[in-house]
């Protein structure tokens, strides 16, 4: 009955307009007061205690780094390096957003902002050189999701803190499956741009593609920063987020010289105002867990589908689908603070790996930016393209299809995902 009532109050709220963190919170808030008598001092110690995590920290970070990122002209080098290396096959260009998207997802960790750095460079030169404007629209949307599953990914510190799994796990485990997906995202890019006999770009010689790297090399070396750092222990995941963030501002104001000085409080501004609405988010999602934590309604779920015989693959399937449902019309932090308290001790129950599921949940979240309505990627390409959301949707459909294809192969083949931190001994 309990459950019934936080999700019907949680949903009217939600269906009222109101944003999903103060529905989350007033939710609460709303239960406590009227079913139970549970003090409120226990509410404001949870809610200290609940965000009182170290992790936390690298959120704000990433979100830094990348908006340096973005505002200088890294993506603009990384694209003329992914340009000079496949630009010359059918359908160069949009061979190349998919290379640039995964290079820039490497140091960025959000997809918006991979889309927009990526997109308006990209998009425009492709809509000069002859290829459909739809075309350009379904690549740079799709790739763009890359983003939140190429480490680091504020995602998947979201996923991390909210079940206290490892980030620098999570980030390993993130390195195949994203590669691969870059790898099926741009065959698909290939065989559309083929059946179109789309465009290719002239050829260029290994001196001129090594100039490329060169130029890129100082945005490229925030992966080895990062993932580097991470690996031989050097750092934790939390202090490798802060010293991208010092890399990219020591980058972008003194070795690219893209942003001024006087550029720097925007950027600050920009950042703080993501990460604060990212942690008012948190912040909320916390007392909505412990109310469920509290109602033992978890637990409830998972005990009922145990003895009710549904079983590993079933219940991956009725993930899959919610998850999938829920990113058509919510943003992918507010689906991971909403869910993981109630699909993470059922999934541990059945046994499934926490690194697994955490990958499995984030590729669903990825697919969710570019489903209408509420998809993220497509309001943000559709901006760039001066397109409706309508034609952008239908513009995507071939990646979509390739991205659903992936997911199967990731939520069944767990191996993908496990080999790599199980090799390097994070797991």
């Amino acid at each position: 009955m309990s459950a019934l009532i936080i999700f019907a109050l949680l949903t009217f709220l939600m269906l009222s307009g109101m944003p999903v963190s103060i529905s989350l919170g007033l939710t609460v808030l709303t239960f406590l007061f009227a079913f139970t008598e549970t003090p409120l001092d226990a509410v404001a110690l949870k809610l200290f205690t609940g965000i009182e995590k170290f992790e936390i920290m690298a959120i704000p970070f990433f979100i830094l780094a990348g908006n340096f990122l973005t505002h200088g002209g890294v993506a603009k080098r990384m694209i003329f390096f992914a340009t000079s290396m496949v630009g010359h096959l059918r359908g160069g260009l949009g061979l190349s957003a998919v290379f640039a998207c995964a290079l820039f997802a490497a140091v960025s960790g959000s997809s918006p902002a991979t889309v927009v750095a990526i997109g308006s460079i990209l998009l425009p030169a492709m809509v000069r050189a002859g290829y459909p404007r739809k075309f350009g629209v379904g690549v740079i949307a799709s790739s763009g999701g890359l983003g939140i599953l190429i480490p680091p990914s504020i995602v998947m510190v979201m996923y991390a803190v909210s079940t206290n799994s490892s980030i620098g796990a999570l980030f390993m485990a993130g390195v195949i499956p994203g590669l691969l997906l870059a790898l099926m995202l741009g065959v698909c890019t290939w065989w559309v741009a083929h059946k179109g006999n789309y465009p290719r770009e002239q050829p260029m010689s290994w001196a001129q593609r090594w100039e490329a790297f060169r130029k890129a090399i100082w945005g490229l070396l925030l992966i080895v920063v990062v993932m580097g750092g991470i690996y031989s222990g050097l750092f934790t995941p939390t202090e490798a987020a802060a010293m991208s963030a010092v890399y990219a501002f020591f980058i972008a104001v003194f070795v690219y010289k893209d942003i001024g000085l006087k550029d720097v409080p925007r950027v600050l501004l920009n950042s703080a105002n993501m990460s604060a609405m990212l942690l008012y988010i948190i912040t909320n999602a916390v007392l909505f867990s412990f109310i469920l934590t509290n109602e033992q309604i978890p637990q409830s779920i998972a005990e009922w589908l145990t003895h009710s015989g549904v079983g590993v693959i079933g219940f991956l399937i009725a993930v899959n689908i919610l998850l999938l449902v829920m990113g058509s019309f919510m943003e992918p932090s507010s689906i991971i603070l909403i869910t993981a308290p109630i699909l993470f001790p059922i999934a541990m129950k059945l046994g499934i790996d926490p690194i697994h599921f955490g990958i499995m949940i984030t590729v669903n979240m990825e697919i969710g930016m570019i489903t209408p309505p509420v998809g993220l990627n497509l309001y943000v390409a559709s901006g760039i393209a001066k397109m409706g959301l309508t034609d952008c949707s239908k513009a995507v459909m071939p990646w979509l299809l390739t991205m659903l294809a992936y997911l199967m192969i990731i939520t069944y083949v767990p191996a993908i995902t496990t080999w790599l931190p199980t090799a390097l001994g994070m797991m």
